[in-house]
């Protein structure tokens, strides 16, 4: 990594503020029904968001396999639904569909707000336009296109530093966030992302529900989405890893990587991989080629 960016690195993980600009979808639900509705839709219970709270969520399909996961938060009678940019159509449509059904109605806000990650959520952003989101990065937050110059003005005057994608790639594998279309997709089963508070399993039935409460109540699931720490570079041929396949000790798949970078807190190559269930303890040793690759809980920092 070059030099400029291991100093923007540790900055950000000192505490220092940077910023990081990026598509990402904004969805408006609202109505009478809405609750009824998103309660047969997603993964976690709407019913139980208050105001100003927000709460992960999974749209899964019939087979209980990955559309899009979401943040949502609530503002008076609207559900605001944040999504990345590759699954805000899949979302839109999804909800779309229902407005025709009863008192229910969605809007795609994506194209009137610029999407900002800050690294520090100690920052006060506070005024009542802004949407603003958390998460293991840091505050996240949704500014109105006529405010966003502005708000890069705020920015600057308090030094903070633009992440380019290279070192934004660094810290989304560190911090264990998935990228859709990478690390999951349509052949992932909802479960196995692995990702904590994401599904409610008290609440009434949604699409896929059977699916993925069989998996739960069964015990486990095959594999889950988690961390490995590489003793050595992974072998790589025109940019690509020559094989993304993990092996056990004794030579039985044990799953595949999707993501890998180097991490500079750590001092070693680190991945997101989707390894079996009997392989996922952590500190379990594994094979990549003749790289050992140790199971990490997410995150890695």
């Amino acid at each position: 990594m070059k030099q400029d960016l291991i100093n923007d690195y540790n900055l950000i993980r000192t505490g220092g503020i940077a910023f990081y600009e990026q598509k990402r979808g904004l969805i408006a639900v609202w109505g009478k029904e809405a609750v009824r509705f998103l309660n047969g839709l997603i993964t976690n219970d709407a019913a139980k968001l208050e105001d100003n709270a927000q709460m992960l969520a999974a749209f899964p399909n019939a087979q209980g396999r990955l559309l899009a996961t979401v943040r949502v938060t609530k503002r008076g009678d609207k559900f605001l639904f944040e999504t990345e940019d590759a699954t805000r159509e899949k979302v839109f449509q999804n909800l779309f569909r229902f407005t025709f059904a009863g008192d229910f109605f969605v809007e795609d806000l994506s194209d009137k707000f610029r999407y900002f990650e800050i690294s520090n959520s100690k920052l006060e952003i506070s005024k009542p336009d802004f949407i603003k989101f958390q998460n293991s990065f840091g505050a996240n937050v949704f500014v109105p296109n006529e405010a966003a110059e502005n708000f890069l003005t705020e920015l600057k005057h308090e030094n903070a530093v633009r992440i380019f994608d290279e070192l934004y790639e660094v810290l989304r594998i560190e911090n264990g966030v998935l990228l859709y279309g990478v690390d999951a997709g349509e052949t992932t089963i909802v479960p196995e992302l692995g990702i904590e508070n994401l599904i409610s399993y008290q609440k009434g039935c949604y699409i896929g529900q059977e699916i993925i409460a069989r998996i739960h109540f069964r015990g486990h699931i095959a594999k889950q989405l988690t961390g490995l720490v590489l003793s050595e570079p992974p072998a790589v041929a025109g940019g690509q890893i020559v094989s993304q396949e993990i092996k056990s000790l004794d030579g039985k798949n044990a799953g595949k990587i999707t993501s890998v970078t180097f991490s500079p807190q750590l001092e070693k190559f680190v991945a997101l991989a989707f390894v079996r269930y009997d392989y996922l303890a952590e500190g379990t040793e594994l094979k990549l080629g003749e790289t050992t690759a140790t199971v990490k809980n997410l995150p890695f920092v």
